[in-house]
């Protein structure tokens, strides 16, 4: 079980973010909405904070928290719009902790230091034009020449690439083998040459979040730059695999801390709007609406926090994660359609937060692993389990 931070430094914290994200991000949503930006004097808070560290070990500069303090701080920073959390997001999660889980010491000693402090953001780079869900289906190639691998492909919907100065790239390095066995991860730092980083996408939500398209022509790099060393070559499945259900029991959490601040916005907005000479909070079905959105969100909160302890515990949580992942994930896109529902007419307006909301929710049910592909791995393990 990973120790984690001290019980009374993580509470103080916990606190931190909380005001942080009451206090300084949420009075800079709407500007982060409309100049597609997150403002410097906010990342560079970030990182005096030490928000880029959080998962990263001491020894590296990192703060260590576990899983469950993990849970607790990502539901705390995502009160506020998700898109502060993107910009940690891949640096605390996916974007390093293969090299956390996996990496060399060497690896981990040349690159988790500057992860830690902000000075490096990561990227994840898996997901390809023709191949997302289907991670062992990829095309971008690694092959062998001398004592180097040459990367040839596209990525595609990279958080943070535009930012970003290591890439985690999974390629195949074996064309004969099949799905997942010929891949293999390689650590790739961002201004080496042959690497192209698209514009920005262009979303229906979580603006100021940067996605791209990543193109690697005839990237050079050396056998060390396997990810655990050339003794791993062809084992970057199973990395990706272990990187992406921790990531889901974050998403989870995020899933959380955008529900609670979405039913907390109707609960405000059923208190203070009249309708047939009473707030519409005392009508029945607006009561309804809101006791839905509770019981969901007590719900997800809960089995968020149990997965997160089962992770901690045992290393893994496969079947959990994914049944995190899924049941938070929907929940919260169904307490902003009560949410805004609840707003009525005025939830459809720009100048209300849960239109804002509306639109940047309806992603956490699509990345790292759609919903769909959740309902397959949640059906597959049980099945199994049930036939041993």
């Amino acid at each position: 079980m990973a120790a984690g931070v001290d019980s009374d430094v993580f509470e103080q914290l916990l606190v931190t973010v909380e005001r942080f994200a009451r206090e300084r991000l949420i009075p800079a949503e709407r500007q982060v909405e409309e100049e597609d930006n997150i403002p410097e004097d906010i990342v560079v808070e970030m990182k005096e904070m030490g928000l880029f560290g959080l998962s990263t070990p001491e020894e590296f500069g990192g703060i260590g928290i576990n899983v469950p303090q993990e849970a607790r701080l990502i539901e705390a920073l995502c009160y506020a719009s998700l898109t502060f959390r993107s910009l940690i997001g891949t640096n605390v999660g996916i974007g390093s902790q293969g090299i956390v889980m996996d990496g060399t010491p060497e690896q981990r000693s040349r690159w988790l230091p500057g992860v830690a402090s902000g000075d490096v953001i990561t990227s994840f780079a898996l997901t390809e034009p023709d191949n997302g869900s289907d991670a062992a289906g990829i095309r971008t190639s690694a092959r062998r020449d001398g004592g180097d691998f040459v990367i040839n492909g596209t990525k595609r919907f990279i958080t943070n690439a535009v930012r970003a100065g290591l890439f985690t790239v999974f390629a195949r390095t074996d064309p004969d083998k099949p799905g997942a066995d010929g891949v293999s991860a390689f650590i790739v730092p961002a201004d080496i040459p042959g690497i192209t980083v698209s514009k920005p996408d262009r979303k229906l939500g979580q603006r100021g979040t940067k996605t791209s398209d990543v193109i690697f022509e005839d990237v050079r790099v050396p056998a060390s730059s396997i990810l655990g060393g050339p003794e791993r070559l062809h084992q970057g499945f199973p990395t990706a695999m272990k990187v992406l259900d921790r990531g889901r029991i974050h998403i989870g959490a995020m899933a959380v801390g955008q529900g609670q601040r979405m039913l907390d916005l109707a609960t405000d907005y059923a208190l203070s709007r009249h309708q047939f000479g009473k707030p519409i909070g005392e009508h029945q079905l607006v009561q309804g609406l809101l006791a839905d959105s509770q019981a969901e969100l007590h719900a997800a909160r809960a089995l968020v926090r149990a997965t997160a302890e089962t992770f901690d515990s045992n290393g893994k949580a496969i079947l959990e994660a994914s049944c995190t992942k899924y049941f938070c994930t929907e929940a919260a896109g169904r307490i902003a359609d009560r949410a805004l529902q609840i707003h009525g007419g005025a939830g459809y307006m720009a100048e209300y937060d849960i239109e804002r909301f509306y639109r940047d929710i309806r992603l956490l049910r699509i990345y790292e692993g759609t919903s769909q592909i959740q309902q397959l791995v949640i059906a597959r393990r049980t099945l199994a389990e049930r036939a041993a």
